[in-house]
């Protein structure tokens, strides 16, 4: 497919800086890897001087291949396309020195942090406030505040707990030579605006910038931005602002206009042709997003097909709604011969699963529920990575720090700190620095005697890895170590023990496949382990929310709930913001390439009750002449009841054989 104008546009203007505003469904990954293509061949820029930065590890990985397919031939080396997380991992692997960091140091995850914040926390502090402290601290870093200043804005209490949490956070992170993933943002936003020597060098190793889904950017993302590109502006950003639906998470759409603040020169270019959905799919969207105020308007448009109506069901309650979703489904891959993976359910929150999942299960049909727990995030897989993690690296503080608690032992976090604190004094991670006997010295005795058998006991299995296969380490482990025992009395009934046992027995598995191999290479298994993909659902219905929907495309789409209290939700009619909740509607719809079917509930349960629910507000905004209300038109009802029989019968003479 040849690039239209707009795109060939997008691709070739390289002398100003460029917003692409990016339509869903408009080529925008295409216009981003040919722009590379364009710098490398035709602008003649070495390839090691472009980067291009996305938001998730399976953008970035799908957007390499695409270019590397383009670039074949040519000389690429050096090329950047990565998250703004690993951009700012690789800026503080190379100035850690500037950021008070040792070489190795270790990256807290969410579990790692929380875990933190719970320890500096008062003891009984509640999961829900725990998470609430976390939050507002993330909150603050991604604004790019330092603990002092968050204390110094502080307008609640909890607020003013949070900025105090916050720098003891910080003084723990640097005693066990750490960071937390906003701190791979914050801290080279910190150093670039501190030192002009950084910028320079970094505005030259980095000569032009991709951003794709710049709309979902925060406000030290685009301060990264700005600092790395500088007044020339050696950038292309590529956004929808019709489909930022993270402010959540603290997307800023107002980052779209601040670019034409800070570099006058922007220019503006709009890709509007969409080349996934029906039209009537397009014109339902371009009319519920227009009632959304814009900076840049835009309409989006298809040579497509007009394709069905819009189907929109009313519902008793939410298992009728489940059960005529399941039947549509059945007969639409009937009438289509169409794979269950072609069929999406999105709802606004997953415990509207359940319903659905329960639908499915009597139809037969093979579903996958987007959004559960990760194999590999699961708390005992964690633990026993963690371990083997350890293991193969003796200097990985992050690994030490949960193997240390897994399980629990007579070393507490003031111990930990403390040692974080001698190790950095000595220049050495926390295990090299507990295997001292000066620093055990320092440490009550009986927090010392449990270091040591712990150090003793990782000494141990580090040499049994030497004659083990990683699988058969990981069986060890798990043992010697005291966390099958830890599991086993946590919990409640054997079926739990069994399903969790099960989780550490896989790991073992999916490490006997790689078969015998050094520390090096068993590092290496964990990296292959860590990024491989978590979502694979095969040939099966699609169940997940609207959230996680964004980037994808299905052929029919079902779109659950459109009640208001669920869509627009609850909390953001109360608040106000319904702007957000409608690009999320916006969204929704246009994840449907052939099909899509709305439905709402007249009646649910609310507290033990069967209330009134009132269908959404947005259904009101979709174009009545693009809609067919399923019970309004009984000659296209008695029609489509026809075509349901009909292709029951099919199905059953396929079952026997007729």
């Amino acid at each position: 497919m040849s690039l239209n104008p707009a795109q060939r546009a997008a691709v070739e203007h390289c002398d100003s800086p460029l917003l692409v505003l990016a339509g869903a469904g408009s080529g925008k990954t295409r216009v981003i890897t040919q722009k590379i293509q364009h710098l490398i061949v035709n602008r003649r820029m070495p390839a090691s001087k472009i980067a291009a930065i996305t938001f998730t590890n399976k953008a970035a990985r799908e957007m390499r291949e695409r270019a590397a397919a383009l670039l074949r031939g040519v000389d690429s080396e050096g090329l950047t396309v990565c998250t703004f997380h690993s951009l700012g991992l690789n800026f503080l692997q190379i100035e850690h020195e500037a950021a008070g960091l040792r070489r190795g140091f270790s990256i807290f995850d969410s579990d790692d942090s929380g875990a933190l914040v719970k320890d500096l926390m008062p003891r009984g502090a509640k999961g829900p406030d725990i998470a609430a402290i976390r939050g507002l601290i993330s909150r603050v870093k991604s604004d790019g505040l330092t603990p002092e200043r968050a204390a110094e804005l502080a307008t609640s209490p909890r607020e003013r707990e949070a900025a105090d949490i916050y720098g003891q956070y910080q003084k723990r992170l640097a005693a066990f030579n750490a960071v937390d993933f906003d701190d791979l943002i914050r801290l080279p936003v910190h150093l670039l605006d501190a030192h002009e020597h950084l910028r320079e060098a970094w505005r030259e190793r980095l000569r032009y910038l991709l951003v794709d889904e710049y709309q979902d950017t925060n406000g030290t993302q685009y301060a990264l931005l700005k600092l790395l590109a500088g007044p020339r502006g050696g950038f292309t950003c590529v956004g929808d602002d019709d489909q930022s639906i993270y402010a959540w998470r603290g997307a800023d759409t107002a980052n779209i206009e601040r670019l034409g603040q800070d570099w006058p020169q922007l220019r503006i270019i709009k890709l509007e042709q969409n080349y996934r959905c029906a039209r009537r799919i397009l014109r339902a969207a371009n009319t519920i997003i227009a009632n959304n105020p814009h900076l840049h308007p835009k309409k989006l448009w298809s040579d497509h097909a007009e394709g069905e109506p819009i189907r929109v069901f009313a519902c008793n309650d939410n298992e009728q709604e489940a059960e005529r979703v399941a039947a549509e489904i059945t007969f639409l891959a009937h009438k289509h011969k169409a794979e269950w993976s072609a069929f999406a359910i999105l709802f606004r929150g997953n415990h509207q699963s359940r319903a659905l999942e329960k639908a499915l299960q009597l139809q037969r049909i093979p579903y996958h529920l987007s959004g559960g727990t990760a194999f590999l995030e699961r708390a005992e897989v964690k633990d026993a990575l963690s371990w083997l993690r350890l293991l193969a690296n003796p200097d990985d503080d992050a690994a030490f720090l949960r193997a240390v608690a897994a399980p629990k032992r007579e070393i507490g976090a003031t111990t930990l700190a403390r040692l974080g604190e001698m190790a950095n004094a000595l220049h050495l991670s926390l295990g090299r620095a507990a295997e001292r006997p000066d620093v055990l010295g320092q440490l009550p005795a009986r927090s010392a005697n449990a270091l040591d058998g712990f150090i003793s006991l990782v000494s141990r299995l580090r040499r049994a890895a030497a004659m083990m296969t990683a699988g058969d380490l990981c069986r060890k482990l798990v043992q010697d170590t005291g966390q099958l025992a830890a599991i086993r009395s946590e919990c409640k009934d054997d079926a739990l023990f069994e399903r969790r046992r099960g989780n550490v027995d896989e790991l073992a598995q999916w490490f006997d496949a790689a078969g015998k191999g050094s520390s090096g290479d068993l590092v290496a298994q964990l990296a292959l382990l860590t990024n491989a993909d978590r979502d694979s659902p095969g040939n099966a219905v699609r169940l997940m929310t609207l959230h996680a929907s964004k980037g994808l495309e299905f052929d029919f789409v079902f779109i659950v709930g459109v009640e208001d209290g669920l869509l627009p939700h609850e909390s953001s009619i109360d608040e106000g913001r319904i702007e957000e909740e409608r690009r999320l509607m916006y969204v929704g719809i246009t994840r449907a390439r052939r099909v899509l079917h709305l439905s709402y509930a007249r009646h649910a349960r609310r507290f033990g009750e069967i209330v009134r629910v009132t269908p959404s507000r947005f259904i009101e905004e979709l174009p009545a002449a693009e809609l067919h209300f399923v019970g309004r038109d009984a000659e296209q009802d008695a029609e489509r009841t026809q075509e349901h029989a009909g292709a029951a019968i099919a199905r059953l003479k396929a079952l026997f054989g007729e």
